[in-house]
């Protein structure tokens, strides 16, 4: 997040993990959790479980596609004695479209008093976690199991993750997560994140966001719930306190329906070729 000040750099909120329940498996009420335990499987029953939640992680993302939802995003700036001294929220619900193209149809947005959020940041709240962990990226991130942990009636793996590369803000146009992952010993799925968005700038600087998930129709696990509260400091000294709460609810399997329309209000026919019928097969005749 950069913050805008009279004398030098722009304000943009520039948001970080999104996945997160409000009801489900961990409820409104904070979960409760037991200590770490200690002992690491052996590194091959490690780089099972690593295979596994990532393979997971890849059906969940495309699966999402293929589902329509509703997101409560806040983002506050907060001042002298916890006051608010700046707030943004936004209310829509998303669904996609068969090419897995996200629609934003927004439904409640009051004039922002925390100015100066960005389309990378809404982008960030839309409900894919942009730092990726399935198959296909898994390579660029160490992982260190931490030991198992309960939630509430689940058994957790806990991992800590790191990027395996030395990171460039000034080249790097990618960004990557750092924290701690918690993933079902049953369905190997993440249920559980806490980090951060890496690499920071002198300027701009991101929040630590602890994220739940929810399982949905009983197999995959959503994201329902995002929060962080912290003071972010900068290169400068200055210390802005941001308070994140993001709610993602009302998932239901669905897909947009958009239909282009000229200026003159004729509706432009989709030209995509349809596909030739397959002719029914000729009875042979006795």
């Amino acid at each position: 997040m950069k913050r805008f000040l009279t004398t030098n750099f722009t304000l943009a909120a520039l948001f970080l993990l999104i996945v997160c329940p409000a009801t489900g498996a961990f409820g409104q009420q904070p979960a409760k959790t037991s200590q770490l335990t200690s002992g690491t499987p052996s590194a091959a029953e490690v780089e099972r479980i690593i295979k596994a939640f990532s393979a997971k992680e890849t059906e969940f993302r495309h699966a999402l596609n293929s589902y329509a939802f509703k997101r409560d995003a806040v983002i506050q700036e907060i001042g002298m004695g916890g006051q608010i001294a700046g707030e943004y929220h936004r209310v829509s619900n998303f669904s996609f479209d068969n090419e897995g193209k996200r629609f934003e149809k927004i439904t409640f947005f009051p004039i922002p008093t925390f100015p100066g959020v960005t389309a990378e940041d809404i982008e960030d709240l839309s409900g894919v976690n942009p730092f990726a962990l399935e198959q296909e990226k898994i390579s660029q991130y160490n992982f260190a199991y931490a030991g198992k942990e309960q939630i509430d009636e689940l058994t957790l793996h806990v991992f800590d993750v790191t990027p395996k590369m030395k990171l460039d803000p000034n080249k790097s146009k990618d960004r990557y997560f750092i924290g701690r992952i918690w993933v079902d010993d049953r369905d190997y799925q993440i249920v559980k994140s806490k980090g951060k968005g890496v690499p920071e700038t002198k300027d701009n600087k991101f929040p630590i966001v602890e994220t739940y998930r929810e399982q949905i129709d009983g197999r995959y696990w959503f994201p329902t719930y995002s929060y962080a509260d912290e003071d972010l400091v900068y290169d400068n000294g200055f210390v802005m306190h941001i308070r994140i709460r993001v709610r993602y609810t009302d998932f239901h399997p669905g897909r947009a329906s958009v239909k282009i329309i000229e200026d003159d209000g004729v509706e432009v026919q989709d030209e995509k070729p349809k596909p030739t019928p397959t002719p029914s097969p000729t009875p042979a005749k006795p």
